[in-house]
């Protein structure tokens, strides 16, 4: 059998390392590249590709699938990438089974791998719903009690393959031994400062066999809405009022509410009535009965009166804003919520790639989206930085920027942390199911 695997540098390839890689009975033809920049071209290298794939596997461009899968002569064609609506996803498929291909979605408990230690996977239904936020939140309670928590984080398989097959991130350093980045480092830098071992890479079955023995409780975080490449003992599924609706028709992020043990309803600052009340009738109707918490994103700057009556650029994080088709993020909440005369708009001065990027989402107006997938993308931002007119960037990616790029402008760092409505209650729900999955002789 000849399969296509379509992809977008990450979970495609954990389903080719679990379910193809020693079959011999399946030809894997190629992966496709989707969202992710400076795939193609690439190839799946033979180290990871195993004994039955000498020269690796090309990654090659997505543009008309059907007559791909015609001239290659596929089989079947496995979906496997994340935050794609369900509509899109069956434009997908129609253009496969036109051709008589199978159009193949894998089961997500097939390429869940069994941890020694609990695991407690924090997801969410659309890339941006502050998952992050929580994961760090879930550290920070677990360090109080003493416990060792250990983030392994959903791939970004950027860089040399071969050198990402298992990363272990320990201190900052470590970020620039990898060659992290600004996507990268958006993710492991808040960790890191925390002291929290952080693992990531392409290869999951070392990554997790190195993550079991550096701590007592693993967290998956899914990032891209992915379904958990562990098998959760704990699903914490994060939803967004802001994109109400979303929560139902975006896979696999409906799958993950399904799956839900505990539901985070985030960003309530600000929400229309008519938003909320339309994710409670959704998940009443999805998954009723399951534990829903309330909560929201606390944004900060650390001196709020030095925003007031400024004209300040915008640089909100890069994935919440392209393929999340978020407008906005923390970056406006604090520009507005702190007095700022005007939001500069900078796409007259966007430079090189991301005049692209501008042009491929035009909803993204009145922020700079930090794309650094490469250097040559972190030099476009930092000309575009350096372009805009105006008196203070608020730079609301986790990363420090300022350490990043030699910027002639004051930036100021905003954070933004999780909140619960009511404290303590995320940690005891997750303590008292993880008990229960413990004490029961079927886990």
């Amino acid at each position: 059998m000849r399969i296509l695997i379509l992809g977008a540098g990450g979970r495609d390839f954990h389903n080719f390392n679990l379910l193809y890689r020693h079959r011999r009975d399946v030809e894997v033809v190629a992966f496709t590249a989707s969202q992710i920049p400076f795939q193609v071209g690439r190839r799946y290298p033979p180290c990871l590709a195993g004994p039955l794939y000498p020269e690796g596997i090309p990654i090659i461009e997505d543009d008309g699938l059907g007559e791909m899968v015609r001239r290659f002569e596929i089989d079947a064609a496995v979906f496997s990438y994340s935050d794609i609506s369900h509509s899109r996803i069956m434009d997908l498929a129609s253009q496969v089974l036109t051709t008589g291909c199978d159009f193949y979605l894998v089961g997500s408990e097939r390429t869940m791998l069994k941890a020694a230690l609990p695991v407690v996977s924090v997801c969410a239904v659309r890339t941006g719903c502050g998952k992050s936020a929580v994961t760090r939140y879930v550290c920070q309670a677990l360090l109080r009690e003493g416990r060792k928590p250990v983030v392994v984080r959903h791939p970004m398989a950027y860089g040399s393959l071969e050198e990402r097959a298992v990363q272990c991130f320990l201190s900052m350093e470590d970020l620039d031994r990898y060659g992290s980045t600004l996507e990268e480092r958006e993710e492991y830098e808040p960790l890191l400062r925390l002291g929290v071992p952080l693992f990531a890479g392409v290869d999951y079955e070392a990554v997790l066999a190195m993550a079991e023995k550096s701590g007592d409780l693993l967290i998956w975080d899914g990032g891209n809405n992915d379904t958990p490449f562990f098998r959760p003992d704990l699903e914490i599924v994060l939803v967004d009022p802001l994109r109400a609706g979303d929560e139902l028709s975006y896979y696999p992020g409906y799958v993950n509410l399904l799956r839900s043990d505990v539901v985070i309803i985030s960003k309530l600052s600000g929400v229309p009535e008519e938003n909320l009340r339309l994710v409670h009738e959704n998940l009443n109707h999805a998954v009723p009965g399951k534990p829903i918490i309330q909560g929201d994103l606390d944004v900060m700057v650390e001196n709020p009166h030095a925003v007031a009556g400024l004209r300040v650029l915008v640089v909100e994080d890069g994935p919440t804003v392209t393929h999340g088709d978020m407008a906005f993020g923390a970056g406006v909440v604090a520009a507005r919520r702190f007095g700022a005369r005007e939001i500069v708009d900078p796409r007259p001065y966007a430079a090189g790639s991301l005049e692209q990027v501008y042009a491929d989402y035009p909803h993204i107006d009145c922020i700079v989206p930090a794309m650094g997938y490469s250097k040559s993308q972190l030099n476009d931002l930092k000309r575009t930085l350096d372009a805009v007119p105006c008196d203070l960037i608020l730079s609301a990616t986790p990363v420090d920027l300022g350490r990043l790029l030699h910027i002639d402008k004051p930036i100021m760092p905003v954070s933004y942390d999780f909140i619960e409505n009511v404290p303590g209650l995320l940690m005891a729900k997750m303590h008292h199911l993880i008990s229960q999955r413990e004490d029961s002789p079927n886990t």
